[in-house]
């Protein structure tokens, strides 16, 4: 029976982006050392058995299958679960063996198995491939061929058992800790990376994009410094607030979520005004950045048919059920049946920027207008839709 009194406890070891390799390194050379020990023992009390030529025989194949597994067991890549189960039939085959070749005297005695601790190294490589629940499947099972084959339920039976599944247990859950926060540390260096190119990419907007935008409306009169005006103020929200969606605010949601405000923000300018609650309203990140798209696909709409010099008016809602924006200029508005006409005429600019995108999102835009009444186009999205 695989008993632990001097197993691999300071297996898991800090240092290095992973504390996986340390702990295959560790069973490895735990396995080759319970292999000797193994054979220190038997090689000790050999002539008290039955049928000691067996248990050489056993020990022989037992050597030959620890050396090819070396390397298998050094790497949870190159260790496969067949390699698992083939370890575990060695371990039970050692269990039976020895109920068989040794005496019931010294069985009774509570004589060690031909493997010994040998054992726990199948337990512990179950543990670091797959966790604590096939550690404890292998424990039980090596356990209860001890119970069944070798001395019965006696206590120390019960309690090597108890210190196979203890240990499986707690090697396999650090090994899920360990995975987990590794899985975070490498996301959080791939966001530190992010963040840091964007800084750069924001530093040379300032000096070059930004600067030129201001020139530009200082020394230009006219329509041209003014667009260049509005373009440096839409930029220098975008640089503070859209361009940076991975970063956390107190208004962003859980993880995965977006405050809506933000993405609108930077589309007010000087004939642009945009209204939103006090509050986060929160959307899936890519739905929230498909109904944002749609609602500069609406502006640009109200550029190109009402003038540059029409004012649009934007209003964000947010209710239980829904999300509704709203988009409102002062333009000449259009007859009724105007849509309709475009779309059988190809014109498909609003049906696929606009109405597309919010039927993707399991929502709807509807046009609302008058000759002389100005357009205004509703955007709703469900948030049972925005979540999907």
């Amino acid at each position: 029976m695989a008993v632990l009194r001097s197993g691999p406890d300071g297996a898991v070891a800090a240092g290095g982006m992973s504390v996986e390799l340390p702990m295959w390194r560790a069973i490895s050379i735990f396995r080759v050392l319970a292999l000797g020990y193994a054979l220190a023992r038997y090689a000790d009390a050999y002539r008290h058995y039955l049928h000691p030529v067996s248990g050489w025989i056993y020990l022989g194949a037992l050597v030959i299958w620890t050396l090819a597994t070396l390397r298998a067991f050094g790497s949870p890549t190159r260790l496969l679960w067949p390699v698992l189960v083939a370890d575990l039939g060695m371990a039970v085959a050692g269990v039976v063996l020895s109920g068989i070749d040794d005496t019931p005297h010294r069985i009774a005695a509570g004589a060690l198995t031909l493997d010994t601790i040998w054992a726990a190294g199948t337990v512990l490589g179950c543990a670091a491939k797959g966790g604590w629940r096939p550690a404890s499947v292998a424990a039980v099972v090596i356990g209860g061929a001890n119970i069944a084959f070798h001395g019965g339920f006696t206590g120390d039976n019960v309690h090597n058992t108890v210190l196979l599944l203890v240990a499986g247990v707690a090697i396999g859950y650090v090994m899920e800790l360990a995975r987990a926060s590794e899985a975070t540390l490498t996301q959080a260096l791939k966001l530190e990376a992010a963040g840091r190119e964007r800084a750069r990419l924001t530093r040379d907007i300032h000096d070059g994009v930004l600067q030129v935008l201001a020139l530009t409306q200082r020394q230009v009169p006219g329509e041209l410094g003014r667009l260049a005006g509005e373009q440096e103020r839409a930029l220098r929200a975008l640089m503070t607030g859209a361009l940076v969606p991975e970063q956390r605010s107190d208004d962003d949601g859980p993880d995965g979520e977006r405050d809506l405000r933000e993405l609108l923000a930077p589309l007010a300018g000087e004939r642009i005004t945009v209204s939103a609650p006090g509050t986060p309203v929160l959307l899936p990140r890519d739905a929230a950045g498909e109904l944002a798209a749609a609602v500069a696909a609406a502006l640009d709409n109200v550029r190109r048919h009402a003038g540059e010099q029409a004012r649009a008016w934007i209003l964000l809602e947010d209710e239980p059920a829904a999300v509704t924006v709203s988009v409102r200029d002062d333009g000449p508005g259009f007859a009724a049946g105007r849509l309709a006409e475009a779309r059988a005429a190809g014109r498909l600019g609003v049906a696929q920027s606009i109405e597309g995108r919010l039927r993707d999102l399991g929502g709807s835009a509807v046009f609302h207008s008058a000759p002389g009444q100005g357009v205004e186009v509703e955007m709703t999205v469900p948030r049972e839709g925005g979540a999907r």
